[in-house]
């Protein structure tokens, strides 16, 4: 959405109060300094987010994405390398040497099937194409423009260590930093930061679901299906067999646990029994140990299917991922940084285009809600969702920032988070975690008191816990 040029002054009145207000609440130099760099390079990490917004690739597909912010780490003096872990988009973009070393994670896939243009209304950009439902168009490019801030004062000789850029792909679908994590790519960082969009600022004290995806493959006899039906084996019997035991499963399980599938595979024709058919499943709960219990009850029940149906079955790990292992220490002292940079301020035209884009979804029209949330208090269930952040989180501490790019209670994965993530809504979002989180580097590269503390938690939090990549061996899978 281009701005009037009454709105373009109003918002740089807007600017100019949140500096004064920044003068008089004495940030110091060096966080001073974070808030300098990222208004300097602002233009340029919005051009960054808007090229993503526009190219919206999903995951193991982000070539332009992926190049675009490798090539803008490497303009600024990174030690880019490319392709790791086996995987073509994704890369790491380091400077400085020795300690402490601090990691921060950017990822920029998009989702299948939520195209859309930056307006209140639906209308899909491209018919059918993908879009960035999730906002990480802006999630690389704040990451970036934060480790960009802490470069600059290495350069300048006022912090010691590296700083490390992670690009991140296939988070939605294919669990990226998995793959990374395998390769060993985490295991010498001190802390890791990450920032993921919503419709709250709030330092996050929430852990989010672990969760196993296995394709589960009937294999039978087929025959016709009128003429000598006694001659066939139906693999698709064995797969609503299957499917029938998995739903008379949950009564049986926790309240925190998830399970969902679909049939990938059934058959062809009516008249001719199955030989193959397969379902994909995915089974969640809170805790990588619920989980496993669950593995093995579908395990079972697979079996059990087979046997009724006469057929073969094999179950491929397509994937899983560990819940998130929180660190007050680290999530304090984010949220301090948060509350000293202050809310995010909108115009009048960004709060009417969120009540308009609000009242298009049906939604309550609320506006924005840029304040800075308190800090929470951990769940003992986390709200529903899995992220391949969870396993990063169990090899070193992981502090983890939601920054507002979408309206008050916006919808995730909708064409709501779409729109306002191609427009200066999302922008603001993108800009405040880079400040946030910059911020908070500069906490961890000079308190090591701190880093310490923030040690000390994760391992009495992870206790005996090793952590083992969910993975099938082999690459990733980039063709798929």
């Amino acid at each position: 959405m281009k701005l009037s040029p009454l709105a373009s002054f109003f918002l740089l009145l807007l600017t100019l109060q949140q500096n004064t207000v920044a003068q008089q609440k004495k940030i110091p130099a060096n966080k001073a300094a974070v808030i300098a760099s990222v208004n300097a390079h602002e233009q340029a990490l919005i051009k960054l987010s808007d090229e993503i917004w526009a190219y919206a690739e999903i995951a193991f597909k982000e070539t332009q994405s992926s190049k675009v912010l490798a090539d803008y780490a490497e303009a600024q003096g990174f030690r880019v390398e490319r392709g790791v872990a086996g995987i073509p988009t994704a890369f790491t973009a380091t400077y400085g040497s020795g300690a402490p070393i601090i990691g921060i994670m950017g990822e920029f896939d998009a989702l299948p099937g939520l195209s859309q243009k930056a307006q209140p209304t639906k209308e899909a950009l491209v018919a059918g194409a993908a879009g960035h439902g999730c906002g990480h168009n802006m999630f690389g490019p704040g990451s970036l423009g934060a480790a960009i801030a802490i470069k600059e004062l290495m350069a300048a000789g006022k912090l010691k260590g590296t700083i490390r850029f992670y690009g991140t792909p296939a988070e939605e679908d294919g669990s990226g930093k998995v793959y990374m994590a395998r390769a060993g790519l985490f295991n010498d960082l001190d802390v890791c930061l990450d920032w993921h969009p919503d419709y709250e600022n709030k330092a996050n004290m929430q852990s989010s679901q672990a969760v196993t995806d296995w394709t589960v493959e009937f294999t039978g006899k087929s025959s016709h299906a009128a003429a000598d039906p006694w001659n066939g084996k139906s693999a698709l019997d064995g797969a609503e067999l299957f499917t029938t035991g998995v739903n008379f499963l949950r009564e049986h399980i926790r309240p925190s646990a998830r399970i969902h599938y679909v049939y990938k595979d059934g058959g062809n024709v009516p008249n001719v029994i199955p030989d193959k058919a397969s379902v994909w499943i995915w089974m969640r709960d809170s805790k990588r140990s619920g989980v496993a219990v669950l593995e093995e009850r579908v395990r079972a029940i697979a079996e059990g299917a087979a046997m009724m149906a006469g057929v073969e079955y094999t179950i491929k790990l397509n994937s899983g991922l560990y819940e998130i292992l929180n660190n007050e220490a680290g999530a304090q002292v984010l949220h301090r940084n948060m509350e000293l940079l202050g809310p995010i301020i909108y115009s009048p035209e960004e709060i009417a285009f969120a009540k308009e884009i609000q009242e298009a979804y049906g939604l309550p029209a609320k506006g924005m809600n840029g304040n800075i949330k308190p800090l929470e208090t951990t769940k003992a269930d986390p709200d529903g969702g899995s992220t391949d952040v969870g396993d990063i989180s169990w090899i070193v501490p992981e502090i983890t920032l939601l920054a507002v790019t979408a309206p008050y209670e916006s919808p995730w994965h909708s064409w709501v988070v779409v729109a306002c993530g191609g427009m200066s809504i999302g922008h603001k979002g993108l800009l405040f975690a880079s400040k946030s989180l910059g911020m908070t580097m500069v906490d961890l590269f000079e308190n090591e008191a701190l880093r310490n503390e923030i040690k000390t938690e994760f391992l009495k939090r992870k206790g005996d816990e090793v952590w083992k990549p969910m993975l099938p061996d082999g690459p990733a899978p980039i063709d798929n």
